[in-house]
């Protein structure tokens, strides 16, 4: 599916623009070959934005991805703001909430990231956090796939899930992490109190830094001769698993 006209911006003045008025931006597609006094501008800025993945890339991939006059420039406008982890953490703790965190490792399925967003909106999920780079943009199938709960949500993108995942512990949540080799059985396991879901990439499951970083590994017991589970359907049985247990 072919983003949202909205969610393209093209040219260097429209980027600028959009970085001075605070816009989310996702990502940013440079013709290599750029050069000039505007352009120079547009590199200090883009230094002035925390975490903005850039990439330089021939005139003919540009030409291949938009048919308007881009000057060089494609920049993709994430049409939600991002919250910092930390902010957001004290902010539930000092209103006396336990933190139900979800943790997306390199999710990266457009219907799977919108439909796991749904079940996190649903099952009450107060902050999502997703890695900047090997994550599932964030563009209108993935709005359609989450039915809107996108916009419901906190949602934080950070740079390193790892030293996220450190924070996170260091400020008492524990970290339960969902693989098929997990030692124990998600209904023998304790879900309750300030908790971090991490799901991963069906291709290549939790990273294994994340994995040795984690207080608890659970499996879902499976009863048929199916080895595993699609991603968002593990991820919408472990959320309700967590519900069960505190409600």
């Amino acid at each position: 599916m072919e983003p949202a006209k909205n969610e393209m911006l093209f040219g260097i003045r429209p980027l600028l623009e959009a970085i001075r008025s605070g816009e989310t931006i996702e990502k940013v597609i440079i013709q290599k070959d750029l050069q000039g006094d505007l352009f120079r501008e547009l590199n200090q800025a883009l230094k002035t934005v925390d975490k903005i993945p850039v990439q330089m890339v021939p005139k003919e991939v540009l030409a291949r991805l938009s048919k308007q006059n881009h000057q060089g420039i494609i920049a993709y406008i994430s049409p939600i703001k991002f919250v910092p982890v930390e902010k957001k953490v004290m902010e539930l703790t000092d209103e006396g909430k336990k933190p139900f965190v979800l943790i997306m490792d390199h999710i990266t399925d457009v219907k799977n990231f919108g439909a796991m967003i749904r079940s996190a909106e649903a099952m009450g999920v107060n902050l999502i956090i997703l890695p900047i780079k090997g994550s599932s943009r964030i563009n209108a199938e993935v709005i359609k796939s989450s039915t809107g709960a996108i916009f419901n949500i906190p949602m934080a993108r950070v740079s390193n899930l790892i030293d996220v995942v450190d924070l996170l512990k260091a400020l008492g949540i524990k970290i339960v992490s969902a693989t098929e080799k997990g030692q124990i059985d998600i209904q023998d396991a304790d879900l309750s109190g300030p908790l971090a879901l991490v799901m991963g990439s069906e291709e290549k499951g939790i990273t294994k830094s994340i994995l040795k970083r984690s207080d608890m590994r659970v499996r879902i017991p499976l009863a048929g001769k199916t080895a595993s589970l699609n991603v968002s359907v593990a991820t919408g049985i472990l959320l309700y698993e967590v519900n069960r247990q505190i409600l």
